[in-house]
């Protein structure tokens, strides 16, 4: 599993997921109904995905997203 803290890992895990697949851009854009251009633009700037795009994303590359609370760590304690 692949914590993430920033839209540039998350861009990393998605081209590498791709590229173990075997899938070309083109492929997986085609999936997603948009242009080669695009995907390119969006796997270089995930920032820009949508959450639908993400999870579309997701499912094509057979990645589940899941949301958690964060553990409580009693050595970093988030009170004002």
């Amino acid at each position: 599993m692949s914590k993430l803290s920033t839209s540039t890992q998350l861009g990393i895990i998605l081209t590498s997921r791709r590229k173990a697949l075997g899938l070309t851009q083109i492929q997986v854009a085609t999936s997603l109904g948009i242009s080669q251009n695009r995907f390119s633009e969006l796997e270089g700037r995930p920032a820009q995905l949508t959450i639908d795009r993400l999870l579309a994303l997701s499912g094509i590359l057979g990645l589940e997203l899941v949301i958690q609370e964060q553990p409580k760590d009693a050595s970093h304690d988030n009170e004002w």
